[in-house]
Formats: structure tokens, sequence, C-alpha cells
């Protein structure tokens, strides 16, 4: 699994350039269009959110965990719209910070080893894009992916009555990815050996699952799945509209930049990490169908 400092680096590192770019409890995950691209992004968020709530049936008093919980929308969201009750993780120093700053209940924690005797049970669960850092690449080549995820439900399991929903949205390997030999940082710039190369630089520690069926057989047999849709159309919009908020000028943000310069000249890794201000690695995975991104509602039997 991708450890602290890889989750450090991913989103600790670009906590107050996001949170200038998209607001304080900004959501850094795909949003829900349904083909509407009409729609503003926070609209769209707000109705991932509303769509998450309702297939997971939270209402007032509702005791939730948001595992990997980010800048702490979703739990935003239920807190203020819903009044649930929510427990927010994240394995980021600077995510927790900015969450406990805006009033969220957000601990740093790994999500995997959570145990009933550490905050009791809940009625719903949430992982959205926690899913993205479990594995890594050296587990996937030992041949352990798959207990990842199983081990990743029995923790579910034991943290859900039955009949409790969990949600998870994920990105996945699609039909159009490579072999691991053909990633290359030095091949022909734009290539898709190239692109996955630079995505690993931006999620280091990190290996996808092969589609959700992959996912969903290791939910089996303790969870059943309820729904199941693609959200990659809906990522690659979702993106478009980042990249808007954050080349949109402010003197902090653009202070914050021109500090990363020396970094940049004198760290060749760190430019390989930051080479997702000039190009967007996962949305040209998104277009090419070497990646997908999906939304799956469980229900423990």
């Amino acid at each position: 699994m991708a450890d602290k400092q890889d989750l450090d680096f991913t989103y600790t590192t670009i906590d107050e350039i996001f949170r200038l770019s998209i607001s304080e409890t900004g959501d850094y995950s795909g949003a829900k269009y349904d083909g509407d691209f009409s729609m503003s992004l926070e609209a769209a968020q707000t109705r991932k959110h509303e769509f998450i709530a309702d297939s997971l049936h939270i209402k007032k008093g509702s005791k939730v965990l948001d595992m990997a919980c980010g800048w702490g929308p979703f739990s935003n969201h239920i807190t203020k719209d819903r009044g649930a009750e929510s427990l927010g993780l994240t394995l980021s120093e600077g995510q927790a910070a900015a969450c406990r700053k805006n009033g969220l209940n957000v601990i740093v924690k790994d999500c995997r080893y959570i145990k009933p005797e550490d905050f009791g049970t809940f009625d719903a669960i949430v992982c959205i894009g926690g899913l993205e850092h479990f594995c890594s690449v050296e587990e996937w080549k030992a041949g352990n992916q798959e207990k990842v995820y199983t081990d990743f439900f029995n923790t579910l399991n034991d943290l859900l009555p039955v009949g409790g929903r969990f949600y998870m949205q994920t990105m996945t390997f699609s039909k159009n990815m490579l072999p691991l030999e053909d990633i290359d940082v030095d091949a022909e710039k734009g290539s898709a050996s190239h692109i996955l190369a630079l995505m690993m630089k931006e999620f280091p520690g990190s290996w996808l699952p092969y589609g959700p069926e992959m996912v969903i057989k290791n939910a089996l047999p303790k969870f059943k799945l309820i729904s199941q849709s693609s959200g990659r159309l809906d990522y690659i919009e979702t993106i478009n509209e980042w990249r808007k908020k954050f080349r949109k000028f402010s003197l902090r943000k653009y202070w914050l930049y021109l500090s990363l310069i020396p970094k940049y000249i004198t760290d060749k890794e760190f430019r390989h990490q930051v080479a997702i201000f000039k190009i967007s690695p996962n949305k040209v995975c998104f277009e090419r169908e070497i990646m997908d991104h999906f939304r799956l509602v469980f229900e423990k039997v």
C-alpha cells in the first residue's frame, strides 16, 4: 500500500494550492454529471454526495465512517445536510489539519486496520478513491493483490451490521492497460508508456485493481453488489474543470507555484511528479481507456 510518506506527497504537498483552487472542503474525486455536462462542477459533486447518501440510506443520526476522506467534502455534506455523525480517516497530515480547521471529525489513521474496539461499529461506510492506494506494485508482483482486497472487506465486515452498506469509488485498469515492463518515464512523451509512468509518479506506492470484477469477486461472500456504474466520462469532465480552477489566478496560489521552482530545477524526480501541472495523466488514461472509474455499492449479507 502507499505509505504515509507517499500520501503526504500526493495530498499534503498540494494541500494549500488545492484548497485555494477548489475550496476548503473541495472534492478531489470524480463528480457525477450523468451525461449532463452543462452542470457546474460543484453541482455535479453535490449530485454524487446525494447519490452516495441515498444509496447507503444515510439519515439523521446515522453513524458513518468516511475512509480516505480527503478534505472532507462528503463528511461535510452528510453532517450539515442530513444530520449524520461522521468520522473521517486519512493518512495525510495536511488533509486532517484542514478538515479539523473546518469543524470536521477527522484523524490520521490507516483505514485498513481499524477495528470495532477503536470507534465501535457504523451504520454505513464510504471509501471514495481510497482503494486506489491499497495495493502497491510490490504486492501485485508478489501475487497478493486479491488478498489485499479480501482483507479489506474482512475489515468492513467487522465494522458493519448485516444489511449495512458500503460505497466504493475507485479507478481501475481497463482494456488498454500495458504490461508493467512496458511502462517507462523515458518513453516518447505522450505515449501510453510515458503517461502511465507519470501516473505512477503522481501516485507513488499505488497499483489499481484490474476492473471492477476483481473488487466484486473479493467482496464475496460477505458482501453482495447492489449497484455498479462507470464514471469514466464524468471523471474526464471533472478533470477539465479542475484544471481551469488550478490555473485561475490568485496571488497566494501563484506565489506557491513559484516557491516550487528551486526544487523543480534541482530534483528530477520532483519534475516527474509535478508534470501533472502540464498534462493530466489520469485524464489521458481515461480518454484512451487505459483506465476506467467505477461507483460500487455493496451490502453486508
